[in-house]
């Protein structure tokens, strides 16, 4: 999604800020920081941008007025954007607010990188960009270097490394009116509330509604039906389960476009079921305010991360796993009333 190799760090300033529930504070630096190290500024481009290279996902900022203006980080981007020159004062008015939000106990302390980008290309258009970066975790490294006739060995504590950021945001100079173009990395505290502070009280974003995400939303909210849903209202077996998510995944791969009402009868192929379907989907809609289109263009990309997590894999206790991608009817279940078991009997014409 981002091309960086005519991309260049022009400015950046370093903060470190603290979890405010646990009294910890911010420090802030009172000048930028001066690049004249080439290896260095090397380095912190590969650790600023290098996650953002495979990202699809393009979010907007957003503001519940309904004004962007609002939106804190929009407006000190806006003001960076507009007035280079106060790139540093107010850097750290984001190092502030970023400190303000910081209202759960496990968000982690961390030095907070605002850096000033130009050239940076996206979707084929160049434009200056800044980012907004913060280092939780720490690692220790080993050195080992000459020393008389053999080598030593030293390490070095609390060192970064530069192959995971932790947590990052690139504002592209682009489309202002929509919120700018934003993409976003969190790799820390995924499985807990503390996950929401970066991207939804920090950054305020709203994903943008092209095909990528509308394919990938359809493929996870059908996910979610077939293996959440159907159990309540249907008697369904695992096989079957399996094959509707095959059935649904070759759909995306063989069309080019989706249309619902043809997904519904190519795939579930069932009036009870795919009314069951649409009365899922639209109870998504309301929850999440996220509205799912009759048809729109399929993307390669969604589909492609969708398919690692669609399972085509039947567990059986510890003993078997069973791999279904193929005719679901090849395959039945039964039970032996002697051994007391469930059973499965597959159909095949030659081992390969």
């Amino acid at each position: 999604m981002v091309t960086s190799f005519e991309a260049a760090l022009a400015k950046l300033s370093i903060h470190r800020t603290g979890n405010r529930m646990l009294e910890e504070y911010y420090a802030l630096s009172d000048e930028p920081l001066q690049l004249h190290d080439e290896t260095l500024s090397a380095l912190l481009m590969q650790y600023f941008l290098k996650p953002f290279e495979k990202l699809n996902e393009v979010y907007h900022f957003q503001h519940s007025s309904g004004n962007l203006e609002l939106n804190e980080v929009f407006h000190f981007a806006a003001a960076i954007f507009d007035q280079p020159d106060r790139f540093h004062e107010n850097s750290q008015q984001l190092a502030k607010y970023l400190y303000d939000v910081a209202n759960h106990p496990k968000i982690k302390s961390g030095e907070l990188y605002v850096a000033y980008f130009t050239q940076v290309q996206i979707e084929g258009e160049r434009a200056d960009a800044l980012g907004i970066f913060k280092s939780e975790n720490k690692d220790t490294y080993l050195k080992v270097f000459p020393k008389d006739s053999g080598f030593a060995l030293a390490y070095e504590q609390d060192g970064i490394n530069i192959n995971k950021l932790d947590k990052g945001c690139l504002i592209v100079n682009l489309v202002r009116e929509d919120g700018f173009k934003v993409l976003v990395v969190d790799q820390t505290n995924r499985q807990t509330d503390a996950a929401v502070y970066w991207k939804d009280e920090f950054l305020k974003l709203k994903i943008r509604n092209d095909s990528y995400n509308q394919t990938q939303q359809v493929l996870g909210v059908y996910k979610n039906f077939v293996t959440e849903e159907l159990d309540k209202s249907f008697e369904i077996s695992k096989a079957d389960k399996i094959d509707l998510l095959n059935r649904s995944m070759k759909y995306f791969k063989d069309k080019e476009s989706f249309d619902m009402e043809e997904f519904g009868n190519e795939v579930i192929g069932n009036d009870e079921g795919i009314a069951s379907f649409m009365s899922y989907a639209k109870n998504f809609e309301e929850e999440f305010e996220s509205p799912i289109p009759s048809s729109f263009e399929i993307s390669e990309a969604a589909v492609k991360k969708q398919s690692r997590v669609y399972k085509s894999v039947l567990k059986l206790d510890k003993n078997f796993h069973i791999y279904i991608h193929g005719n679901k009817d090849l395959i039945e279940k039964g039970f032996d009333d002697v051994k007391h078991m469930n059973y499965y009997k597959v159909y095949f014409k030659e081992e390969i």
